[in-house]
């Protein structure tokens, strides 16, 4: 994987990611990489390409302004919202800019593209509960792709990264009260006895 700092100016783009062959070297030659550059002269942006797919690394307080320039300026035309992700890098053999990440994976479908959006997030307390962390956090944007909703809070419940502004941030895979965030590397493989101990549910159960 190839990682470098995004500057004024890219190679060539390729006609289509879909299509470009794998190649020996990758190469950030993503047609939208200077759009964005031109877009947000005062950010600095790091930039990865693996297997095809390149993806757009970001301070996580320009995440959102990003992402709506991504959607609305029609150079780009990202309209449709693929995936939102949660990743924890804790023993992760190469050193990250933050423990936990948050990427948006997005399509041009005018432009047949695809790009992932990335912010890092580095915690300031105790990962293995459910405190609450104001640096686990990045703005949401449900207010630009309304099918962000539902992988936000899969990400909420899933790794306790928290997103200003969501509409309704609540747990959508465990119970209100589940006491962690079951997908964060240090959370047991086996649970805490969640698998000796939970409560069988029945038809007859109220």
């Amino acid at each position: 994987m190839q990682c470098q700092a995004l500057h004024g100016t890219c190679r060539a783009p390729l006609s289509s990611p879909y299509t470009a062959p794998m190649a020996d070297k990758p190469v950030l030659d993503h047609p939208s990489l200077p759009i964005i550059k031109q877009l947000f002269p005062d950010v600095k942006f790091m930039a990865v390409e693996f297997r095809g797919l390149t993806t757009l690394i970001c301070p996580p307080e320009r995440m959102r302004d990003v992402l709506r320039q991504l959607r609305d300026d029609p150079r780009l035309d990202y309209n449709f919202l693929t995936d939102v992700v949660g990743i924890d890098y804790l023993k992760y053999p190469v050193k990250q800019p933050g423990r936990f990440a948050v990427t948006y994976l997005v399509h041009s479908h005018k432009h047949e593209l695809r790009l992932g959006v990335k912010c890092y997030l580095e915690p300031t307390l105790d990962t293995s509960g459910i405190a609450v962390d104001p640096a686990l956090e990045t703005d949401s944007a449900c207010d630009i792709w309304a099918g962000a909703e539902w992988p936000e809070r899969e990400v909420y419940d899933m790794f306790g990264i928290r997103f200003r502004g969501h509409p309704d941030l609540r747990r959508l895979l465990m119970w209100k009260d589940y006491p962690g965030h079951p997908l964060r590397k240090d959370y047991p493989l086996r649970g805490r006895g969640e698998r000796e101990h939970h409560v069988p549910l029945t038809r007859e159960s109220r």
